[in-house]
């Protein structure tokens, strides 16, 4: 089944991630990836859905799916490097996957939850992901 970045979602001060499940009177229901607890966030408590989230290139921006996926092109079936790891490591691996991401913009705290997140879908969802652009066609009534 693949993966709905738009309704996986980071929350600020909150380790993994989180599915998103119904609005609630004072925030969002969302379900942790990794254990299935539910928990109902406040409309204050900053969450943001990956579908969002972009990083920096020299360039411009690039959507995290896209990194992703070319993270998962670089690493194939193995597990990303832990947040943990070297920062060298986890620059060496951006370079590989994303040559041209902005270094000045992109820092190694911003790479470590990259790292994580992609960890965390490769174990408890899919690195398949769902294509908003393609669901959009798909909806466009024919004429």
């Amino acid at each position: 089944m693949k993966t709905d970045l738009a309704k996986i979602l980071s929350v600020r001060g909150q380790h993994g991630l989180y599915l998103y499940i119904a609005q609630s009177r004072s925030g969002a229901i969302a379900e942790a990836l990794s254990d299935k607890k539910r928990v109902n966030f406040a409309a204050s408590s900053g969450i943001t859905t990956l579908e969002d989230i972009s990083i920096y290139t020299l360039e411009g921006e690039v959507k995290l799916r896209q990194v992703f996926e070319k993270l998962h092109e670089v690493l194939g079936e193995s597990d990303a490097p832990s947040s943990k790891a070297a920062p060298d490591e986890l620059k060496a691996l951006f370079a590989k996957a994303l040559p041209d991401y902005d270094g000045d913009r992109f820092y190694v705290s911003h790479m470590k939850k990259v790292v994580d997140w992609y960890n965390e879908l490769k174990a408890c969802a899919s690195l398949e992901f769902v294509d908003p652009e393609a669901e959009q066609e798909d909806e466009t009534p024919a004429e």
